[in-house]
């Protein structure tokens, strides 16, 4: 994958401020590897277990297929969760909320459970910047762990949607979700400037992962990075993705995680057929970034991160190269993070040796 060891360096030289947390990859998107990466966490699910999932406002949304996440539903014995919208939509009630799911095909593979459908609670905050508590679904104090199962894309008001969207938006009631979108200034609507909601949603998420991490409790982290269109899965009718499907990537810090995923996009080589620059664009339009930087500063956890890829462990974790293509274009890396050769179209000029190579460990002959 292209500039995969890039974000790896990143993690040592831009955010060497906080200690790294592990961020798992693979670049298969699949219920098998989907499966794979979360037993890589080493988190076993007990009790009653939340799959925290978007339900997709039409078929035409990009919302992760049950066809990819059966198998890991299925596995730990998961309930898949949603609340209700805070817009004008198919699931902004219960009754079209599970018809929309049914559409779907969610209920098919596994129990599906509205948490605000019988009310709301509130929860703790850490950071009381501008919110007094975060308003989450009743149905929150029924599940012992949840796995916080994201797609990652663009989204209209925040920039990006990852696991700490899907932690804050995504658990909060419909009234929550107006409450982090104006910034605690209302429970109907949206308000204040674009900083505060994103810092807003940084403490929501904070607070569900809190909720989470109490004694028998506790919570995990996923993001799967296809169809990455710059709208999110709340648009019923999403622009056509730019950028081809990345992987999947997982962590128990979900700072970290969200930190890796905007680290592949920013880093990515664009090409016809594959661009990531109106992804970007969009994300830095609305200062997304800061959402991570923001959740970093309250404690929720580090940008700084350990990527492990599994597809190499996978392999024998080197393989050998031959520099025998004219067309193939190298971007080389040494093992100390040193850039050697870019955009090189031959191998000629490096000694025998072990080297990173478009993102792989490999071994020049």
């Amino acid at each position: 994958m292209k500039y995969l060891f890039s974000i790896i360096l990143l993690s040592f030289s831009i955010y060497t401020a906080s200690a790294q947390s592990d961020v798992y990859f693979i670049s298969d998107i699949s219920p098998e590897s989907l499966v794979e990466i979360y037993q890589a966490l080493g988190v076993e699910a007990k009790g009653k277990v939340a799959i925290k999932i978007s339900t997709g406002e039409s078929s035409r949304s990009n919302h992760l297929s049950p066809e990819l996440i059966k198998d890991l539903v299925q596995s730990v014995d998961g309930t898949l969760v949603e609340c209700n919208t805070a817009y004008w939509g198919n699931r902004n009630n219960t009754e079209n909320h599970l018809k929309a799911i049914e559409e779907r095909g969610y209920n098919a593979i596994a129990d599906v459970d509205i948490m605000d459908s019988e009310g709301e609670i509130t929860i703790p905050v850490s950071d009381n910047k501008w919110l007094d508590n975060d308003i989450v679904g009743s149905h929150i104090s029924d599940y012992d762990f949840m796995i916080n199962l994201a797609h990652f894309k663009g989204h209209a008001m925040g920039g990006f949607g990852g696991v700490i969207k899907n932690a804050s938006i995504g658990v909060a009631s419909s009234r929550g979700k107006s409450y982090i979108h104006s910034a605690g200034n209302k429970t109907s609507g949206a308000g204040k400037d674009q900083d505060s909601f994103l810092e807003s949603m940084a403490a929501a998420a904070q607070a569900v992962h809190n909720y989470f991490k109490q004694e028998e409790k506790d919570i995990v982290y996923i993001n799967v990075m296809n169809n990455m269109s710059v709208d999110c899965d709340c648009d019923g009718n999403p622009h056509t993705p730019e950028l081809k499907d990345m992987g999947i990537l997982a962590s128990k810090d979900p700072v970290a995680l969200d930190r890796a995923c905007l680290d592949l996009v920013f880093n990515h080589e664009s090409v016809s057929g594959d661009d990531a620059s109106s992804l970007i664009k969009r994300i830095e339009n609305l200062h997304g970034t800061h959402t991570v930087e923001y959740a970093e500063e309250i404690g929720l956890g580090s940008q700084s991160y350990n990527l492990i890829n599994l597809d190499q462990s996978q392999e024998s974790g080197i393989d050998n190269i031959k520099d025998n293509d004219a067309n193939k274009v190298y971007n080389v890396y040494d093992l100390n993070g040193r850039k050697i050769l870019d955009k090189a179209h031959s191998l000629a000029t490096l000694e025998k040796g072990v080297y990173i190579v478009n993102g792989k460990k490999k071994l020049v002959n």
